[in-house]
This record gives structure tokens, C-alpha cells and sequence, in this order.
């Protein structure tokens, strides 16, 4: 699901998704399956962008999915050319 949304709403080059939820067993806010991502995004999307903009992005390329099911989204996202 995660992957498929970045790559098809930014139009991404590369996206990465590690799932990092059974590091955060028992935790507030962890439910079960997945709920903590670690992603990495390669997109044009972010040419010239800040990378509080970048993540804005991201967020908003995940849409509902940030208020229901994702409790924890660590992001890195590059500009082709960056990375």
C-alpha cells in the first residue's frame, strides 16, 4: 500500500519501504501489522524543494492512510541526481 501510493501520486523514480513496526511492539500507538515505516523516495517531485516540503509531500501523497493506519512515517526524500 505505501509503496504504491508514492510511487504513483509522486511519480516516483525509486521507493524503498522498510516496515519497522515489530520495533515498536507494545508501544503506544502501535497497533498490529504495519504502522511504522521507514521510506525512501526518489522523485522529480522534489527538484528545488526544502525538505519540509519534501515531506509535506510525502504526507499528503499518503493521504487517509496517515490518519489511519500509519501511527510513525520516517521519511527520506531525494531529487534524482541527489542520491
Amino acid at each position: 500500500m505505501v509503496r504504491e501510493k508514492l510511487y504513483q501520486e509522486l511519480e516516483a523514480e525509486f521507493v524503498e519501504v522498510d516496515d519497522q513496526s515489530h520495533l515498536h511492539a507494545g508501544h503506544s500507538g502501535a497497533a498490529a501489522g504495519g504502522s511504522h515505516f521507514e521510506v525512501v523516495v526518489v522523485s522529480k517531485a522534489f527538484e528545488g524543494l526544502a525538505t519540509l516540503a519534501r515531506h509535506r509531500l510525502v504526507y499528503e501523497a499518503m493521504g487517509d492512510a496517515m490518519k489511519q493506519a500509519i501511527h510513525a512515517l520516517s521519511i527520506k526524500a531525494y531529487a534524482p541526481g541527489e542520491v
